[in-house]
């Protein structure tokens, strides 16, 4: 069976960092499903593109190799506010499954999810003023530290969704991807 990853949208969410996960995801052969908050399943971005998920969290029935929560605003506090996202991020953390979040997604949603304790992590600049005493904020593009990958912002990415690809499925399926994609 192929490696899973759930990409989580909420009404609000950053455009970039979430197709071009589910993108570099799907690339490497990652079953990337989009998954949503609302029984409509049709999702407007910040920038008002809409996308059709697939399935509603609520459906969600197996635990994913990896969830991925991409930020924008106010993408990150829709997802924040949810009690099933909170809920999903903490059995995913319990199986010791891979937990990714991009932009303000880290500082608002990882932090009441409480998965950031003792982890060194990256956001959008300026959020990590929300991070716990207990959290360690590294100014990178990209952190990875366990079982938690973050990254700061849209412009990382692509970064970002080969971190999560490199950690499913190794490195050499990530740079065979990057270089395919022609990433720099």
């Amino acid at each position: 069976m192929r490696p899973r990853a759930v990409i989580i949208l909420a009404q609000g969410f950053e455009e970039m960092e979430a197709i071009i996960s589910i993108d570099i995801l799907r690339r490497a052969g990652i079953d990337a499903v989009i998954a949503c908050l609302d029984h409509d399943l049709l999702v407007a971005g910040s920038r008002k593109i809409t996308v059709q998920a697939q399935v509603k969290l609520d459906d969600i029935d197996f635990i994913p190799d990896a969830v991925v929560l991409p930020g924008g605003m106010p993408g990150a506090l829709n997802l924040a506010q949810s009690e099933n996202v909170i809920n999903f991020i903490k059995k995913i953390a319990d199986q010791g499954k891979i937990i990714a979040a991009v932009c303000a997604s880290p500082a608002h949603v990882l932090v009441k999810a409480g998965v950031l304790k003792g982890k060194t992590a990256t956001c959008y600049p300026g959020d990590e003023t929300l991070f716990l005493p207990e959290t360690i904020y590294k100014k990178q593009d990209v952190v990875v530290d366990g079982n938690i990958i973050t990254a700061s912002g849209p412009g990382t990415s692509f970064d970002f969704a080969l971190a999560i690809v490199k950690k499913i499925c190794g490195q050499d399926l990530a740079d065979k991807v990057k270089k395919a994609a022609l990433i720099k």
